[in-house]
């Protein structure tokens, strides 16, 4: 079953001052590529992990390359085969080999194990993220986790009030759902939700501005889902459609496998959902695990959203698997857009291709600013990214949309509603424009900790 995020995210948390006493690329002996230590994380929600990035122009072949800490006898051996891209970033989970200490060094060495590349020291654990400032060149500074992804350097974004009303009212009858209710997704007048302990939801108005489960074709209690060939029970998170709706499919992101619960599994999950069985076996599986950065087993994808490749073009999207602007045609059959995931525990938002063939594509990683990404939401008549944290950032929100470099950047930031108390919301959703009113329309959130029986909140924001 899923695990209490509050005290787990604790020490990540913990406001506090470091001294940085050395960060230096050696002189002597220094190899011919460009390739530095970039961010380091000693403690927190993600285990001991150093990121390696390349500042040239060329790939960079890093096989046989050792990390190590403050002691000679630490090893990390880098697999054969790691090639780091132009401007490509590269996290190393570390923690099997050695623990990173509250006061140690990472080290980066050639594959002989004496000719050092790179160094970095501190004297306090990393709060939550160590992060050159820029990236490859800077000084290390305290940051926001972006293993992976570019490193946050950009400062604090201060939220503005809610654009919208501050009310928030409850949108379900009490004790529906329970706990664990997750990502949202409006199809008109069905309301889709994971249930992070195997279930998806289709709900239906109830007459009174919310919802309520729908009661035909076997929904009543939610439907349980497995991976393909009816295995396990995801730990689904987010929930999405393509531009075909529900009769293409329900999307789950999904982190692990409940009844495995210490091993990550991060995969995308298809659910055809006509017909009346109570349990869904998921179609097809895109397991994104060995792609992405290591984080803990019940830190992973959280939030999912679709955007159409006719958006991403018109808006001069760029590819960063190629570093031109972004072809569809340079995929085969996929599903008309692009999977937009983010990682709880890193705060990271990465986009994926995601091919009827069962391959994927990376083609953007995207930094929030956040600690953490609980949901994602493309809001189509604004063409703006919705990414949403939970209770961990007390609900800020930020909308993200493609700058003049073709990249995703953060556009605003905002807190939550006034009226609605500090919540572990990890589902947020939109209403279509038709559902505008008086320059108003409704947004939901649930409430993973189902806070007094209700795990709907139904809210408004400008049109």
């Amino acid at each position: 079953m899923p695990e209490p995020r509050r005290l787990r995210r604790c020490l990540a948390l913990v406001a506090g001052t470091a001294l940085v006493f050395s960060a230096s690329t050696a002189a002597h002996a220094a190899p011919a590529v460009d390739v530095h230590l970039n961010e380091v994380v000693t403690t927190g929600d993600v285990d001991d992990s150093i990121e390696l990035y390349n500042g040239g122009s060329t790939a960079a072949d890093v096989s046989g390359w050792i990390l190590k800490d403050d002691k000679d006898s630490s090893k990390y051996k880098i697999a054969a085969g790691t090639v780091l891209a132009p401007g490509g970033y590269r996290a190393f989970d570390v923690h099997d080999q050695f623990g990173l200490g509250s006061e140690d060094q990472a080290r980066l060495y050639l594959a002989d194990g004496r000719t050092l590349v790179d160094s970095f020291g501190w004297k306090e654990h990393s709060d939550p993220s160590w992060s050159r400032c820029p990236d490859g060149t800077g000084a290390f500074t305290q940051a926001p986790l972006t293993l992976g992804a570019a490193n946050s350097c950009g400062g604090t974004v201060n939220p503005r009030a809610w654009p919208g009303a501050g009310s928030v009212t409850t949108a379900d009858a009490a004790d529906v759902f329970g706990e664990n209710l997750s990502g949202l997704y409006q199809e008109g007048g069905v309301l889709w939700a994971a249930q992070n302990s195997g279930k998806v939801w289709r709900l239906v108005p109830d007459g009174s501005g919310g919802w309520k489960p729908d009661t035909a074709s076997g929904w009543g209690s939610g439907k349980k889902i497995h991976y393909p060939g009816g295995s396990g029970t995801p730990d689904d998170e987010g929930i999405t459609l393509t531009g075909a709706g529900s009769a293409g499919g329900v999307y789950t992101s999904n982190e692990r496998d409940n009844d495995h619960g210490g091993t990550s599994r991060l995969s995308v999950l298809r659910y055809d959902v006509g017909g009346a069985a109570t349990t869904l076996s998921a179609a097809k599986e895109w397991n994104l695990t060995g792609d992405l950065p290591p984080v803990g087993a019940n830190l992973g994808l959280e939030g999912v959203t679709w955007i159409p490749d006719s958006a991403l073009t018109s808006a001069g999207f760029k590819d960063s698997s190629t570093g031109a602007a972004y072809d569809p045609a340079r995929y085969p059959a996929h599903t008309g857009g692009v999977f937009f995931v983010g990682v709880e525990g890193t705060g990271t938002v990465y986009g994926y291709v995601l091919q009827d063939s069962g391959a994927f594509a990376r083609v953007a990683t995207i930094g929030s600013g956040m600690p953490g990404v609980m949901e994602l939401q493309w809001e189509p008549q604004t063409s703006r990214l919705w990414v949403v944290c939970d209770n961990t950032c007390h609900g800020q929100h930020r909308t993200m949309q493609v700058d003049a470099s073709g990249a995703f950047a953060v556009t605003a930031a905002y807190q939550r509603p006034s009226g609605m108390p500090d919540y572990n919301n990890e589902g947020f959703s939109l209403a279509p424009a038709g559902e505008c009113t008086g320059g108003a329309k409704p947004v939901y959130w649930s409430d993973d900790d189902n806070d007094g029986g209700h795990a709907l909140r139904k809210g408004s924001i400008g049109c």
